[in-house]
């Protein structure tokens, strides 16, 4: 059993710190993207309506006799170097289905488009740095008890946050995702303080019944199938705003959400948060067959009831309900979002509350 260097786990903590404070400042630098492009998308449409009123007077005032030729020159002019600094971009003047300008949402296909957003460029760069200085965390914390670094609490609050952050960047490579920043680098930075504050262990050896190869294989695919359900949580909360925003403006009434115009139809959100969670369904399906496995080499038996089985196979039996329910009841739009959210509700009650007030044959955790 290789000797635990306690230097690389105060290490570990250091770069623990830091992550969380570079975290948090990404998530201003997300906050302020959506505060400064919700100001600049409310200025577009401002402009857009003052054209579109002023091309009414002006048709108003052209006589029923005059030809098309009249008319185009009329477009051509409400369309000069005015107009066409003030059309936006093509992520900017996506659509909610119901006319441009007001209700406003970005493109369905969350493809990345020329406008450049600064504050969500340097909120993108401070998320790489705080995964990178998160991985050194990680990596410090692994040496220093010479295991992987998930045999406790701690440490999966740990991972696990990091195991997100990088799903969220790695989703960045192919789709603009950055709407959900603040969501994202919000989890991290709880779960990182409450790892320190309330789950913080000292670097140590595992328990004998943790000492196992499956501790790899059960562990890390409970870690990354939480991590994207974690971007289908962000994405149904989002997805019940969005739709609650769509139908207030359908209704006549005002927008006073804003920033929403960077976050796609609820429907698209729907679509995308669907696919996501049936591949971590794979994954936490995985999770409960190798835990089962590992339950029958440890002691004896591949099911007995224990309270962590339990709120598994829970978390398990709720996203395939979520799953079924979208696939062949019907179950869409808000009911399918709410699904969602008590599916991640059951994750979070699980790796929380059950491992701290539940006695069982998992109560090993170091708490």
């Amino acid at each position: 059993m290789p000797a635990i260097n306690e230097t690389m786990g105060q290490y570990s903590e250091l770069f623990m710190l830091l992550a969380a404070g570079t975290y948090t400042v990404a998530f201003i630098a997300f906050a302020w993207d959506l505060a400064k492009s919700s100001k600049m998308l409310r200025a577009v449409d401002l402009k857009a309506a003052e054209l579109s009123g002023a091309a009414s007077a002006v048709a108003a005032r052209v006589p029923a006799s005059v030809g098309a030729g009249s008319s185009d020159r009329v477009d051509s002019h409400l369309s000069g170097p005015v107009g066409r600094a003030e059309r936006p971009t093509s992520a900017t003047a996506g659509s909610a289905r119901g006319g441009s300008g007001v209700g406003r949402t970005a493109d369905g296909d969350m493809r990345y488009a020329g406008d450049r957003r600064v504050p969500a460029r340097v909120a993108v760069a401070l998320t790489i740095l705080g995964v990178a200085i998160h991985a050194a965390g990680v990596l410090t914390r692994a040496l220093g008890s010479g295991r992987v670094p998930w045999g406790n609490m701690y440490e999966f609050l740990t991972t696990g946050a990091f195991v997100a952050v990088a799903v969220f960047l790695l989703a960045l490579i192919r789709r603009d995702l950055r709407f959900l920043g603040t969501f994202v680098t919000g989890l991290a930075i709880i779960m990182l303080v409450a790892a320190s504050v309330a789950y913080w262990t000292p670097v140590g050896h595992l328990v004998p019944a943790l000492q196992s190869y499956w501790l790899i294989i059960h562990v890390s695919i409970a870690v990354l199938s939480s991590a994207l359900f974690t971007l289908t949580f962000a994405m149904s909360a989002l997805q019940l705003v969005q739709a609650h925003r769509q139908k207030t403006i359908a209704a006549g009434g005002a927008d006073k959400l804003g920033f929403m115009r960077l976050v796609p139809t609820a429907l698209s959100l729907e679509n995308l948060s669907y696919r996501i969670n049936a591949i971590a369904f794979v994954g936490w399906t995985f999770t409960l067959m190798f835990g089962a496995i590992w339950a029958e080499k440890a002691w004896g038996r591949f099911w007995g009831w224990d309270t962590k089985e339990v709120w598994t196979f829970v978390i398990w039996v709720v996203y395939a309900g979520y799953l079924h329910a979208r696939a062949t009841r019907g179950w869409t739009g808000t009911r399918a979002a709410w699904l969602s959210i008590v599916g991640y509700l059951c994750v979070v009650f699980n790796f929380t509350i059950v491992n701290q007030f539940f006695n069982g044959l998992h109560s090993y955790s170091g708490l």
